[in-house]
């Protein structure tokens, strides 16, 4: 069975929910004797030379404009015309911007599944035609693909409610569980000490709400404590610019995109992790804070409701006064390690199911 995969940026080491998924998936797939090709966007590769596999993964590099609101359709496009070219068996489909491309799949004849992250319409720093172009990927999913993932309820329900799509197959994101580092020259390098730091992972864009954690931190952390932002940036904009600007001020420390052990040295050492998004799909970053047994506090919006944390674990998104007076109090707190139910979140998990669905097919 030959499949190829398209829709994310790549991996390893590229910074994104989407790219982690694929990073931690298709290895296992292939494991399971898949033949699996992820057609990666060669403006985001960094090996020299390039990789052409991974795991057990293969690679096919294709280009793509970097330009916000056509990177993703184009470069899908051109994946789904190599899918052809290849015979694939299946296009496997990442994400509702490049299922724009699902009309032309179609109509090459080839079998479609689609993998729905969340909706990402609901972002704030898309502009009009950007929107447009996700919801009518969404359409074109809902209505086409021959299989459509979800990777939580709330999106299930999008997909009923909005298009009357019901046979959507929910399949969770896997973390991997993590034993804690003692190791911890990197967070040294960084200026921070042992449960001295508060804790924060994610692309530096509008939607994950880094601005009010900010201010969040300048009005409730002592002076002992700092905040970290670890996080990359796709596309400069106005907004990582400010964050950038205003982090520089405060004494916020910002590493940049954090992987492997770097990341892993950053989680066994935090003092709490905060996750203040606006918009989520489902959030692998709370469940790999969750899996090293950190304390959490996480907006309120419906995404991260959904792995039903304790009520004090949640703020109102937005709020840099609420999310002020959480953190006060978690810190007031003697630090103890949490232990989170994590079972139903396992990769293999994951894996099996997907396989299922692609022998289906």
């Amino acid at each position: 069975m030959k499949i190829i995969v398209t829709g994310l940026r790549g991996f390893p080491n590229i910074q994104g929910g989407v790219e982690t998924h694929c990073e931690k998936l298709y290895p296992r797939l292939s494991k399971l004797g898949v033949n699996v090709t992820v057609v990666r966007r060669s403006c985001f590769v960094k090996e020299n030379p390039p990789l052409t596999s991974y795991q057990g993964v293969f690679f096919k590099d294709l280009p793509a404009p970097k330009i916000k609101g056509f990177e993703s359709a184009i470069h899908t496009i051109c994946g789904v015309w190599y899918a052809y070219k290849q015979k694939a068996d299946i296009v496997h489909i990442h994400a509702i911007g490049p299922s724009i491309a699902i009309p032309f799949a179609k109509l090459l004849g080839l079998k479609v599944v689609v993998t729905h992250h969340g909706p990402d319409y609901d972002r704030k720093n898309w502009n009009f035609f950007a929107k447009f172009i996700l919801k009518t990927g969404e359409f074109f999913a809902a209505k086409w693909a021959d299989e459509i993932i979800v990777i939580s309820t709330v999106i299930d329900n999008i997909l009923k409610t909005k298009y009357n799509r019901n046979n959507a197959i929910l399949i969770y994101n896997g973390v991997d569980i993590h034993q804690p580092t003692q190791t911890d020259q990197y967070i040294k390098s960084l200026g921070l000490s042992h449960r001295k730091y508060i804790l924060a992972v994610g692309r530096i864009t509008q939607e994950k709400g880094f601005d009010y954690l900010i201010d969040s931190y300048v009005q409730s952390l002592p002076h002992d404590f700092k905040l970290v932002l670890a996080g990359g940036v796709d596309h400069s904009s106005s907004y990582s610019s400010e964050i950038s600007e205003r982090a520089q001020k405060q004494n916020v420390i910002m590493p940049g995109y954090v992987d492997g052990e770097f990341l892993r040295q950053l989680y066994s050492h935090a003092r709490l992790f905060v996750l203040p998004s606006y918009n989520e799909g489902f959030p692998l970053v709370l469940l790999e804070a969750m899996s090293y047994h950190l304390p959490i506090l996480a907006s309120d919006i419906p995404a991260n409701k959904l792995l039903e944390l304790n009520p004090g674990d949640y703020f109102k998104t937005g709020s840099a006064l609420d999310l002020s007076k959480h953190i006060k109090q978690k810190l007031a707190q003697e630090f103890t390690r949490v232990d989170y139910p994590l079972d139903e979140y396992t990769w293999q998990n994951v894996s099996d199911k997907v396989t299922t669905i692609f022998d289906k097919i």
